[in-house]
């Protein structure tokens, strides 16, 4: 297979440019100890950029860079602008046979049953195992890599492709590719994204459940740079990466603040690498407009929420609150600090971060623990722990996870989880807001 004789049109593939988010947030969102970050809330001109699928030894197509690998193409473009960037790498992709070719333009071209990095018959040519000098040299740079799995290999079935087998085969991709960051660098991942953006896991799980597993926070990306999607052709494919973000900076200078952009370290359906073509006029663009690129790290550091500022009243007490173990965020990174405080927010904020095992054990026993709670219950292991703790009850087998809390209720909840008297004040209509600054009120 040649990646080189690829740069006319690639059939099939007419969507227009932009495309919709890579991976679309869940209509239920629950609070949870890991938290999917593709966008956060920040006043500071500061954005991040992941390149997904590499590192890449092969060159860029078309080259332009005498037949430098695609992986130190990028990072150079990254550093000459002084950017940091995140890369969510894979390990090694060539335990994935029998295979064969797909359709040039499909996608699933670099294989019809699972997915190669950089392609088909190529695996030697990518991947943290077979390209350890990237991956040494992407540290170098001061660049952040994330865990996109070791096999690539998506964590459940979806369409045309054969994923893992459930829970434990997930985590242990995952943990395969840790232990390779680990032993060859001492580095440890704390993101992740799933293979082709394929959260469900059999058995009734999904990638939060691997990532809570893990300690890993989930790596999403609000604006696509370009890439995943080929065009009519290379000039095409580089001016629709730039040209939308030209337009949306003109339009609005800070329209750039919090977003996490994506790109691929790697080739598209047309055997084309669209990243490097476009990824310096990017850099230029925003960099003209006063952004910093930084890593998600670095972004999350700054700006850990998505609806609230870092340095309002809520965002300072979650800080604090994230810091010692509580869980007061909700799935898709908000905190949400006027809405009303249920039952099961209530024990999930404080017992979350603790149940990641106990609700792979509740849901697989298939049990109940309450007559009003499933065992797939988002909440159900957190309640669970917070009766069994005494700080919540159940009469008469209900938990009721979908009531508001009451001042009774939360009396008891701080005489025996907090350890103090609930402060003298109005708690008619508690919100997460007024929880956060009593929990957060708390001596350290």
């Amino acid at each position: 297979m040649s990646l080189r004789k690829s740069s006319g049109n690639a059939p099939g593939l007419k969507r227009p440019w932009p495309l919709p988010p890579r991976r679309p947030r869940p209509e239920a969102v629950f609070l949870s100890p890991v938290r999917r970050v593709d966008r956060v809330a920040t006043e500071e001109r500061v954005c991040a950029v992941v390149f997904y699928d590499g590192p890449c030894r092969l060159p860029a197509n078309p080259d332009r860079f005498r037949g430098k690998a695609l992986t130190l193409v990028l990072a150079e473009m990254l550093e000459r602008c002084g950017a940091k960037g995140t890369f969510c790498v894979v390990g090694d992709t060539s335990g994935n046979y029998p295979d064969r070719p797909g359709r040039r333009g499909d996608p699933a071209w670099s294989g019809a049953a699972y997915d190669h990095c950089p392609a088909i018959r190529m695996d030697d040519q990518g991947g943290a195992v077979h390209c350890p000098d990237l991956i040494a040299r992407l540290l170098a740079g001061g660049h952040e890599l994330a865990n996109h799995s070791y096999s690539h290999r998506p964590f459940g079935p979806i369409p045309g492709r054969r994923g893992l087998s459930g829970l434990e085969a997930a985590v242990a991709d995952l943990r395969k590719l840790q232990g390779v960051l680990e032993q060859g660098w001492g580095y440890p991942m704390s993101l992740a994204s799933p293979p082709r953006g394929a959260e469900h896991i059999r058995g009734g799980f999904n990638a939060y459940d691997a990532y809570a597993l893990m300690g890993y926070q989930y790596l999403g990306s609000s604006f696509d740079g370009g890439g995943r999607r080929t065009q009519s052709g290379r000039g095409a494919e580089a001016e629709a990466g730039w040209r939308t973000m030209e337009r949306l900076l003109l339009a609005d200078p800070d329209a750039f603040r919090g977003q996490i952009i994506s790109l691929r370290d790697g080739f598209n359906a047309a055997g084309r690498t669209p990243a490097a073509d476009c990824l310096e006029r990017q850099l230029r663009l925003l960099t003209d407009h006063g952004y910093q690129v930084v890593t998600v790290s670095e972004l999350l550091r700054r700006a850990p929420f998505r609806d609230v500022l870092p340095e309002s009243p809520a965002g300072k007490d979650a800080r604090r609150l994230l810091g010692e173990g509580w869980c007061p965020v909700y799935q898709d990174n908000t905190l949400r600090p006027g809405a009303p405080l249920t039952r099961g927010e209530l024990a999930m904020m404080a017992f979350g971060r603790e149940i990641a095992h106990r609700r792979v054990a509740l849901i697989r026993s298939g049990r109940a623990p309450f007559r009003d709670v499933a065992p797939r219950h988002p909440y159900a292991a957190a309640a669970v722990l917070a009766v069994e703790s005494g700080a919540m009850t159940a009469e008469g087998g209900r938990f009721r996870p979908e009531a508001a809390v009451t001042e009774a209720e939360l009396r008891l909840f701080c005489t025996v989880r907090l350890g103090r008297e609930l402060p003298p004040e109005n708690w008619e209509a508690v919100t997460h807001g007024q929880f956060l600054r009593l929990a957060a009120s708390l001596p350290e």
